[in-house]
């Protein structure tokens, strides 16, 4: 097999994988399809929604929400990152990508996940000043809402920007398949043949300084409210303040979860783990997107109200 380095790189084609063996089986990938096309669906519909409540609805002005369109705009553009070659693979059998246009997917992939990590972070500081510091919240937060999203997007652009920079002068052999339907950085650094050690390190330096540092500050965060809470306990009010973290509390488990099994897996699984990986990145990617307005809508009185609103409206104007 022959090596394609940096300077000839503009010829190399990577190919996708769906599920391992899919080949094999004829209507794999277009059973597959079904519920992945439901999954996208229902992610662009359901974050589509949540943005156009917020703006219309006065009443969802608070930083809450206005982080919670963060959130959703996040997902939207998840979504749109991997729906393409998801799609392709699955729905037309077409697997070539062009290695830059892999790097590219690979950048916002990553850039994207970390922009989530971010929010939920800025999410569960939101809620520790509304039940720890009830009096003292909008003027706390409503100054510094949008600072902190503009902090939170230079923050993961620039951890992730070396990234597929530190991939494109590594010499690749010129007959690759990647594991995913997607461009993955590991997945992709495993291809190369040449020592990733600088590269490796990068990435991992990246991980370490994002999602862990996030996940303490979120741990931090619920230390502090239960302590709280647990002063209020004997007025009633624990339980009902805690309720208005359940929300934030499941979309932290449901992007964590996946990421950290995916982490480990891609790092330290054997070679016949590989449907183990493809499951878990396409749970990370896909589920946490379509789940969260869900999620949101479900358990967010106003959210509700505001839904009960339009539709009630539309109804009488029908």
């Amino acid at each position: 097999m022959s090596t394609v380095n940096s300077s000839n790189i503009d010829h190399l084609w990577l190919l996708l994988m769906g599920f391992p063996g899919a080949d094999d089986l004829n209507n794999t990938n277009i059973w597959m399809s079904l519920p992945l096309c439901s999954l996208y669906l229902l992610s662009i519909s359901g974050n589509c929604l949540i943005l156009l409540l917020i703006k219309l609805d006065k009443q969802l002005r608070d930083p809450m929400y206005l982080l919670l369109s963060m959130l959703a705009t996040t997902d939207l553009c998840l979504t749109f990152a991997t729906l393409p070659t998801t799609m392709s693979v699955f729905l037309f059998d077409a697997r070539r990508i062009h290695f830059f246009a892999c790097l590219t997917q690979l950048f916002f992939i990553h850039m994207l996940c970390a922009m989530e990590s971010s929010i939920l972070v800025a999410m569960a500081f939101d809620r520790y000043v509304a039940i720890c510091k009830p009096l003292q919240y909008a003027s706390i937060l409503h100054p510094i809402i949008s600072k902190i999203g503009l902090v939170a997007l230079l923050r993961c652009f620039c951890l992730h920007f070396a990234v597929p920079f530190l991939l494109r002068i590594l010499p690749f052999c010129d007959k690759q398949v990647l594991s995913f339907a997607f461009c993955y950085h590991t997945d992709v650094m495993k291809l190369a043949c040449a020592d990733t050690t600088i590269t490796s390190t990068y990435n991992l330096v990246v991980v370490i300084t994002t999602y862990p540092v996030d996940a303490i500050f979120i741990l931090l965060s619920y230390i502090m409210i239960l302590k709280n809470i647990q002063n209020r306990a004997q007025q009633g009010e624990g339980l009902k303040a805690l309720n208005t973290c359940v929300s934030h509390l499941c979309v932290v488990m449901l992007f964590y979860i996946p990421l950290i099994s995916l982490s480990l897996a891609s790092r330290y699984g054997q070679k016949d783990s590989i449907l183990l990986r493809v499951l878990l990145g396409g749970i990370l990617l896909v589920v946490p997107p379509a789940l969260n307005p869900m999620i949101y809508s479900i358990k967010t009185k106003q959210i509700r109200n505001a839904l009960r609103k339009r539709f009630w409206v539309a109804k009488l104007g029908n």
